[in-house]
């Protein structure tokens, strides 16, 4: 058992992913155009790809589009860095249903930004991420970017999830370095952190940061 939650909390990629768009054209989503980009991040040697994170714009989207934007990228990246799928939202049994869809469609993890608007409780926040965590076979990376989601992480919260072997990393988007800096000494080696915010890559990356979830590098990968 011991051995298979170090399996588990390996960490899912250092570097950078990039935060794709979805790219549309007259009203469908355009597939010709998500294959160059995908060529030109992979050309430019970019460590992780995230697909339909909120930067894809996936709360615009259907489960037909959805599904379609992340079996595009495994398909076209097929196993050589890995695929990391947006499966949050803030209906908690909706996120656990698109876990199990990303992992049949063959991503490597799951990017779950806090429940929006709902206005969740430190102690609703435990209990959202647990049950994706225990109903999902998919490694989570916490995401919490408060200035848009309404909903902040606190770093005792972070130090409760971190208990959990499905829960491996954290996008860290607050804005807040000091924070930031209490997350990594209460978590330790028990979660990555990755930047959220391009602003912040450097310092967080002195504070022992694992690397960077970017919005730039779908232009400067």
């Amino acid at each position: 058992k011991e051995r298979n939650k170090a399996i588990m909390k390996q960490t899912l990629f250092t570097g950078c992913a990039t935060a794709l768009i979805t790219p549309f054209h007259n009203g469908e989503v355009d597939l010709p155009a998500l294959h160059r980009i995908l060529d030109f991040q992979l050309e430019n040697g970019i460590d992780a790809l995230v697909a339909n994170g909120t930067t894809g714009e996936p709360a615009t989207m259907d489960e037909k589009e959805w599904a379609l934007v992340l079996k595009t990228v495994v398909d076209h990246v097929n196993g050589r860095i890995p695929v990391i799928a947006g499966t949050g939202g803030n209906n908690t049994r909706a996120v656990m249903q698109k876990a199990r869809l990303a992992k049949e469609l063959g991503a490597d993890a799951q990017l779950c930004v806090t429940p929006y608007y709902n206005k969740t409780t430190q102690a609703g926040l435990i209990a959202h991420y647990q049950a994706i965590a225990r109903n999902s076979e998919l490694p989570v990376i916490v995401y919490n970017v408060p200035s848009r989601t309404g909903c902040g992480i606190q770093p005792a919260t972070y130090a409760a999830l971190a208990k959990h072997p499905m829960i491996s990393a954290i996008k860290e988007a607050n804005g807040n370095i000091s924070s930031i800096v209490e997350t990594a000494s209460l978590v330790g080696s028990k979660l990555d952190i990755y930047s959220g915010n391009d602003d912040q890559i450097v310092p967080i990356l002195s504070m022992g940061g694992a690397g960077c979830i970017s919005v730039l590098s779908n232009l400067l990968p």
